[in-house]
C-alpha cells in the first residue's frame, strides 16, 4: 500500500483525507484499503523518510499535506521497475499500470514486460496443476466437489490468459515484446 500512496502523492501533494478520496475515486478499482490502513501506511512512509509534511493548514484541524521526498521517489521507481511480487498478481499488475504514466516513456515497456513475464510464470504453474489433476483418480464421493474446484482452476487459467493477451497488446504499443 505504501507504493500506491507514493504514486498518489507523486501525482500531487495531498492530505490524509485527499488520499482516502483518491483511493475511493480510482485506486479502489484494484486495491481496497480502509482509512486505518491508509493512516498506518502514511505513518510508516513518514517514519522511513519517504514522505514529508509539505504544509500544515492554519485552523482548528491543522490539516497536513504530504509530499514525496527524493528517497520516496527512488523507492517508488524501484517498485515500479522491479519484478511484480506478492500473491495477488492482478493487484500487482494493475497498480503498476495505474501509475505507469509517472515513469519516463522509455521505462514503460520494461515494466510491462515484467508484468507479462509474471503472468506467463503464474499461467505456467496453473497449466501444470491442470495437467497434474488430469492424472488423478478422484473417488466418486468427491467428484462433485472436484468438478467445482476444477471450474475455479479453469477460471484462473482463463483469467490469466486474458490478462496476458491484454498486457501484451498494451506493451506492443511501446514496441513488440520478445515472446
Amino acid at each position: 500500500m505504501g507504493n500506491v500512496i507514493l504514486g498518489l502523492l507523486l501525482i500531487a501533494p495531498q492530505s490524509f483525507y485527499d488520499l482516502i478520496k483518491g483511493f475511493e475515486a480510482g485506486v479502489a478499482l484494484f486495491y481496497s484499503a480502509s482509512s486505518g490502513s491508509i493512516r498506518r501506511a502514511l505513518d510508516g512512509l513518514l517514519a522511513r523518510g519517504l514522505i514529508e509534511v509539505a504544509s500544515v493548514e492554519a485552523g482548528g484541524r491543522g490539516r497536513k499535506v504530504y509530499r514525496v521526498t527524493d528517497a520516496g521517489r527512488a523507492e517508488f521507481r524501484a517498485w515500479m521497475t522491479g519484478e511484480p511480487a506478492g500473491p495477488d498478481l492482478e493487484t500487482a499488475a494493475l497498480s503498476r499500470l495505474y501509475f505507469l504514466g509517472l515513469l519516463d516513456p522509455a521505462e514503460r515497456a520494461p515494466v510491462l514486460r515484467g508484468v507479462t513475464a509474471r503472468i506467463e510464470a503464474d499461467l505456467a504453474r496453473l497449466a501444470a496443476l491442470d495437467r497434474h489433476l488430469d492424472t488423478l483418480n478422484v473417488p466418486e464421493r468427491h467428484r462433485d466437489i472436484a468438478a467445482h474446484q476444477r471450474a475455479a482452476l479453469d477460471y484462473g487459467i482463463a483469467s490469466h490468459r486474458f490478462m496476458l493477451d491484454w498486457f501484451r497488446e498494451r506493451a506492443d504499443r511501446y514496441g513488440p515484446l520478445d515472446r
